[in-house]
């Protein structure tokens, strides 16, 4: 069982919440490591908490506090996610029941939300597949819009989820090529 525990990141877990963003290395987010003064600028300005934005810890029965989400965009009828999972949690499963989890409370606890989506790096493909697993669509890949450090930049492929198909646990495909003759 995972839950979401709303984080307080201004005051009572501030340090909890840069030890974690600052102890983990996060490969496929566009900072991959950050600095203590980048988390306290982030918080500062709201990232974590705002009219936008919310966090929340992902706990899990067995293994504890496991991660964070940062929804972002709630104002919108189609917010966006952050996931960060720690180090050693990464690559046992905990993936699917995280985004389980937190697609469940978007649309259990913001009944404004019509689609949900989550962006990832075209060589995620953990994560990639995750999507799919959990019945998200493949709805765009921005080709060469992912910065990278040193590096050349990667395809951002966005992924959603309509309330309609979490309801019922379908899933709305489209055409792709639909101006094709």
């Amino acid at each position: 069982m995972l839950t979401l525990r709303r984080l307080d990141p201004t005051g009572a877990d501030r340090e909890a919440l840069i030890a974690f963003l600052t102890g983990h290395e996060f490969p496929f987010h566009m900072r991959p490591r950050l600095t203590r003064a980048q988390v306290e600028q982030d918080i500062d300005d709201g990232d974590y908490r705002d009219d936008e934005n919310d966090s929340y810890w992902l706990h899990h029965q067995d293994h504890g506090r496991i991660g964070i989400v940062r929804l972002e965009d709630l104002e919108d009828p189609s917010p966006v996610f952050d996931l960060r999972l720690a180090t050693e949690h990464r690559g046992h499963g905990l993936g699917e029941a995280s985004l389980r989890a937190i697609t469940r409370h978007v649309f259990e606890t913001l009944p404004n939300v019509t689609r949900f989506e989550g962006q990832t790096r075209e060589d995620n493909i953990g994560m990639r597949t995750l999507f799919l697993r959990c019945g998200w669509l493949k709805e765009a890949h921005y080709r060469e819009a992912w910065p990278v450090a040193g590096g050349a930049p990667l395809a951002s492929v966005a992924y959603a989820i309509l309330r309609r198909d979490w309801e019922t646990g379908t899933v709305t495909r489209f055409e792709w090529e639909d101006l094709t003759g």
